[in-house]
């Protein structure tokens, strides 16, 4: 800071001066803190999404999942959450529950989860501990736990006879409501080693007769709205080419 003048500067002026500069100073270094405490709170939350993005791939890998399952729930979890009012937080919420929905099959032994045919109902007991184990793992994680509710109950039922807790309507948190039609959907719009992808009629139909025993019913009305609207978009795109 400089300051003149033509007459002279008295020691008590010159103390005001100083503790103006003090203060600048340190208004500076607070300002200068705090924009690299951003960028190092930004550096951290992009090292997080980066790691869910490589448990959610390194699952799918081993799962031998459809190529692209767990890019298209998320988008469509978020999709769907947001038209049915969520705000920004809890839409990230759900982005990362739907990315690491089923990160609790990492517990599940391969001769199980890469079984070719039908499980047994032993098998199935094993397999059904997957939403637990997601549970243990992810509870120990401070900023995941918001986002549980999907890896922990997405496999309830509307009407109860879901698992792991047997959960029924409005007991199951609706992040896990919203999640399992979307999830359901793109699994049985999807080849699977054991079977062929059904056509997008038979899909629709079985969310439609699942609404008020699988599915809330408010969710399902409103994703086959969302897929109504993004078949129109498309008609429209095509007319216009």
């Amino acid at each position: 800071m400089w300051v003149g003048r033509r007459s002279s500067i008295s020691q008590n002026e010159i103390r005001l001066l100083s503790a103006i500069a003090d203060i600048a100073a340190n208004a500076i270094y607070r300002s200068t803190l705090h924009e690299q405490t951003q960028k190092d709170a930004a550096e951290l939350a992009n090292a997080y999404e980066t790691t869910l993005e490589g448990w959610a791939r390194a699952l799918e890998l081993r799962e031998q999942e459809t190529a692209g399952h767990s890019k298209r729930v998320v988008k469509y979890s978020v999709e769907l959450a947001k038209a049915m009012g969520f705000g920004p937080q809890d839409l990230i919420n759900i982005q990362r529950g739907a990315r690491l929905h089923d990160i609790g099959k990492m517990g599940i032994p391969d001769k199980i989860l890469l079984k070719k045919g039908p499980l047994s109902e032993k098998e199935w007991q094993v397999m059904r501990k997957h939403p637990i184990y997601a549970h243990n793992l992810l509870s120990q994680i401070p900023y995941l736990i918001p986002a549980l509710d999907i890896p922990y109950y997405h496999h309830e039922r509307w009407d109860g006879t879901g698992y792991p807790n047997g959960l029924k309507e409005y007991d199951i948190p609706i992040a896990a409501r919203i999640f399992s039609v979307v999830d359901v959907w793109d699994a049985l719009s999807s080849d699977r080693p054991y079977r062929k992808a059904w056509s997008e009629e038979e899909v629709l139909l079985y969310l439609k007769e699942q609404a008020g025993r699988q599915f809330d019913p408010e969710v399902v009305a409103t994703f086959l709205k969302i897929l109504e609207n993004k078949k129109d978009s498309e008609i429209n795109d095509l007319k216009t080419l």
